[in-house]
């Protein structure tokens, strides 16, 4: 591996070349100080995340650390499955900033600074909780939408929403809101959605006045408003005259925003190119991506898409399809993606006819099933205590459900986990799925000499009839893998909403001090 100067890494960004610029760190570490274009690869599950996010095997590739050992550990794996433009950060982040270039906090970043810059540029209309609290007692004609996925919303939304995910604002708000006269206020949990699912619907001419709620529902928390929770609220049944509305205005926007629509003999001619990386969405509902989809298309909804585009998309430079049989939630969303610099965004119109949900690829698959334990068989040793469980999920599944008794560990410092856990007759790795356990079982057997994978994880337990708990969790590491919602934490969940929502405002002068963003508006 090659290891690059800041200054040469900055070239690199500017040359026009595809480019994956991989934080191998753990995520809340990344979390506290990273390169703005930097994607989070956790050296703990590399395998898992790099074929998504770099399909590519000849990409160029920057692998980012603390300085340490991580990315030449990354740099070993990633060789071994056939990446061979691999380089290295010098010094790590450290020495990127004392270059006295930005460092960002906080995860998502491009696409909150891409809200923070188009609620700027286009001045889109927001009211405050206060606001719409009089409005809503005063019985004045609106309606609310919540541009969040039906799980969001259901946990906690504004009295009286109606949940319409993102991408799908456009294609039913005339069923939706069919009035003229009805202000629509669009809010999501803190910025970034109600920004651009409202500036969505005002770029798509809808004549009605449009407002984004201006901080969601943690504005709305923060000015001592009650959030409702278990709402099932949803747009109706999409008409013909809705669908036609939302197609004359989708294609006004295609026009505005230069979005190309592709047939199905360009995607493959495309699928064949291997000097560029190609990355297919499938950018509606999921529920009619599993009824069917064009075969390898990714299930990413649109809103999700523009929102973080950082955990689907790792190749700066790299080509994306879009796929939709409506049309109207692929052009919304490409509008966005070329507004974000994104130049090769195309929309493909078709449905496909792959069913369900595809496995996802793994870095060399699973491994060892010869280590493979049945739940029945895991369960008859703990239940002799025979047996030790490590759990090498994500802290934030661990902690709401394990088996009882395991161990949380992250797997890129399993060495040092084991060291301190006493490990009582066979050591049983589990995680998720099963996936992750298994290929860590080598380096468990490097320092266990009785070492099994639970088949198919936790899920394969609970499906069996085993129970899992989230009481009396066993901490063998620090729960720094995940970087957690203001209102996922423990402790003042007011103040850390507060400083959340200064951050995302923060953004639009930080990337200004960067100077790599490519934004532009229509």
């Amino acid at each position: 591996m090659r290891a690059l100067t800041p200054n040469a890494v900055h070239g690199m960004l500017r040359d026009g070349e595809e480019l994956a610029i991989l934080d191998v760190r753990e995520e809340l570490t990344f979390s506290q100080g990273h390169l703005l274009w930097a994607r989070s690869a956790p050296l703990s599950r590399l395998e898992l995340i790099v074929p998504r996010l770099v399909p590519r095997r000849t990409t160029r590739i920057i692998l980012c650390d603390d300085g340490d050992d991580l990315a030449m550990a990354a740099g070993v794996t990633l060789g071994r499955f056939g990446y061979r433009n691999l380089h290295v950060l010098s010094g790590g982040v450290a020495a990127w900033a004392a270059a006295g270039c930005e460092l960002f906090s906080g995860v998502n970043v491009p696409s909150k600074a891409f809200g923070e810059f188009i609620e700027h540029r286009n001045a889109t209309p927001s009211i405050a909780a206060e606001e719409l609290d009089h409005m809503l007692r005063d019985g004045t004609d609106l309606v609310v939408l919540d541009a969040r996925p039906f799980d969001e919303y259901s946990r906690v939304s504004i009295p009286t929403a109606i949940n319409v995910p993102g991408a799908e604002l456009v294609l039913r708000v005339r069923d939706a809101v069919p009035s003229p006269d009805t202000t629509i206020v669009v809010n999501c949990a803190g910025r970034t959605r109600s920004i651009i699912g409202a500036q969505s619907l005002i770029n798509a001419g809808v004549p009605n006045r449009v407002v984004a709620l201006r901080n969601g529902t943690m504005g709305w928390s923060l000015a001592g408003r009650r959030c409702e929770s278990g709402k099932e609220r949803r747009a109706p049944r999409l008409t013909p005259n809705g669908l036609a509305w939302a197609k004359s205005a989708a294609k006004h926007v295609a026009q505005r925003f230069g979005v190309t629509r592709i047939d199905r003999a360009t995607l493959e001619r495309w699928r064949d190119d291997a000097t560029r990386t190609l990355h297919l969405f499938d950018v509606r509902d999921p529920a009619e991506y599993a009824a069917g989809h064009v075969p390898g298309a990714s299930s990413v909804p649109g809103g999700q898409l523009v929102q973080a585009t950082d955990q689907y998309v790792g190749t700066l430079g790299a080509r994306i399809v879009l796929a939709d049989d409506a049309e109207v939630r692929a052009v919304m969303t490409a509008s966005w993606l070329r507004q974000m610099g994104w130049k090769d965004v195309f929309v493909l119109a078709e449905r496909g006819d792959e069913a369900g949900w595809p496995a996802a690829e793994v870095l060399g698959g699973e491994r060892h099933p010869e280590l493979g334990i049945g739940c029945a068989e895991a369960a008859s040793l703990l239940a002799r205590g025979e047996a030790t469980v490590v759990d090498l999920s994500l802290s934030r599944t661990y902690l709401k459900a394990h088996v009882p008794g395991a161990w949380f560990a992250i797997r890129s410092r399993l060495d040092k986990t084991l060291a301190n856990v006493p490990v009582r007759g066979t050591l049983i790795l589990t995680s998720e799925d099963g996936v992750l356990a298994g290929l860590a079982a080598p380096q468990a057997r490097a320092l266990v000499p009785d070492v099994r994978v639970l088949a198919g994880g936790n899920v394969a337990w609970q499906v069996a009839g085993h129970p899992l708990t989230g009481d009396d969790p066993r901490m063998a590491d620090e729960p720094v893998d995940v970087w957690l919602k203001p209102y996922e934490r423990t402790g003042d969940t007011i103040a850390a909403m507060a400083e959340y929502l200064s951050w995302e405002t923060d953004l639009l002068w930080r990337i200004e001090r960067d100077g790599t963003t490519n934004f532009t508006v229509g």
